[in-house]
């Protein structure tokens, strides 16, 4: 499949696996700065990058969850660090969550069915309604 065709006849992403390291790299760059800037860690923006990619499933889950906890961890650092974290009411979702993605984790899905919702992820991702943009602009207004 070429994707830099116009730029350079007969280059394509599995022809030129260094290319395809740097641009899979560069994207998943990218969704980290973005989702971070809004206070999310991105698992959902790496499983879709890695499926556009053509990963396997089973790099794929290992993979998402450490970039997960990474970027997660980043940003529970600044918040600690400014001292914004509310530690009365962290308690009690902290005590929950914490078993729950245990259980959740312990869920094996077929490599075909976890690349299914992983594509899913990714349009769904890609379709931002009008809603949306005008709730962006009043948040930027």
């Amino acid at each position: 499949m070429p994707i830099l065709s116009a730029a350079a006849p007969g280059l394509t992403l599995t022809s030129r696996p260094v290319l395809k390291t740097a641009l899979l790299a560069l994207a998943m760059f990218v969704v980290a700065v973005l989702y971070s800037s809004v206070g999310h860690a991105g698992a959902s923006g790496y499983l879709a990058v890695m499926a556009l990619a053509g990963t396997s499933a089973a790099v794929m889950k290992p993979t998402a969850l450490v970039l997960n906890l990474l970027v997660a961890s980043i940003g529970t650092a600044r918040f600690v660090q400014a001292k914004a974290v509310p530690w009365n009411l962290l308690w009690p979702f902290a005590i929950t969550s914490i078993p729950a993605a245990f259980i959740g984790g312990a869920v094996g899905l077929p490599g075909d069915v976890y690349k299914r919702l992983a594509d899913f992820e990714f349009h769904r991702l890609r379709h931002v309604t009008e809603e949306d943009r005008r709730a962006l602009a009043m948040l930027r207004a």
